[in-house]
């Protein structure tokens, strides 16, 4: 059984505030309180099913949610994202308490996380929030979300070649897909020149970056260039074993 951890919403808060100056993000006062509500709600959640390592108020305020609004310099005007394999909610949830009044779904195959997904956008009262309980294969060539979206992510979910097909069929032409990364950026685009041609993927940009304590990061960047082929994704289990 799990060690209770203790939640420290005063050390979160100022934590928080630091990190978002680092990273030059204002927020309102009640989004400010919503994301300390999120960081409580996540720990208390943790204590009872696996859905982070990083636990310390300030590590998450850092490693977590500062992290997912790094995303908003990528973004700029968009109406709808998706959020594949969010896990604990990230970077989906912080995103959508500070842009409210763009849709965010969720994806998630665990059905333990989807219902911890709906009690904390419930508890958030997060509005523009949806969750969809599915494999990103199946969501990908599902008609409701296949090609609907502005903006497509993931974050710490597979290599490159297999994230490309995962999110570029959910992405209309012009989306973007952003892929959050460790600092091997070259070594993933180049094995994903393929994957990237083959789905519909355009130019691919990354902008990388470093965490406080020396961390390496990257965020990935491919514009959708044209439309995806039928035949992609893939069934099940064969983009992961098999990548383009």
């Amino acid at each position: 059984m799990k060690q209770a951890v203790i939640i420290d919403k005063k050390s979160f808060t100022q934590a928080l505030e630091q990190s978002l100056m680092a990273i030059d993000v204002t927020l309102a006062a009640k989004q400010q309180a919503q994301m300390s509500d999120f960081y409580a709600f996540l720990i208390e959640a943790n204590n009872k099913m696996n859905l982070t390592a990083i636990t310390e108020p300030e590590q998450v305020a850092e490693k977590h949610i500062a992290d997912s609004l790094r995303l908003l310099s990528c973004l700029g005007n968009v109406q709808n994202i998706a959020d594949v394999g969010t896990g604990a909610g990230l970077p989906g949830i912080p995103l959508a308490i500070a842009l409210p009044e763009t849709q965010l779904v969720l994806v998630e195959s665990m059905q333990k996380r989807v219902s911890y997904l709906q009690e904390v956008t419930a508890f958030l009262k997060l509005k523009n929030v949806s969750i969809v309980c599915a494999r990103a294969e199946e969501a990908g060539q599902d008609p409701i979300y296949r090609e609907k979206f502005d903006a497509a992510m993931a974050r710490a979910v597979a290599v490159l070649p297999v994230l490309c097909e995962y999110l570029l069929p959910l992405l209309k032409k012009g989306g973007k897909m952003l892929a959050m990364k460790g600092r091997r950026t070259e070594e993933e685009l180049f094995l994903a020149k393929k994957a990237i041609t083959v789905l519909g993927g355009g130019i691919a940009k990354h902008f990388d970056y470093e965490l406080s304590g020396g961390e390496n990061r990257s965020i990935i960047m491919v514009e959708k260039s044209k439309t995806t082929p039928k035949s992609y994704p893939r069934r099940v289990g064969i983009p992961a074993s098999k990548p383009l």
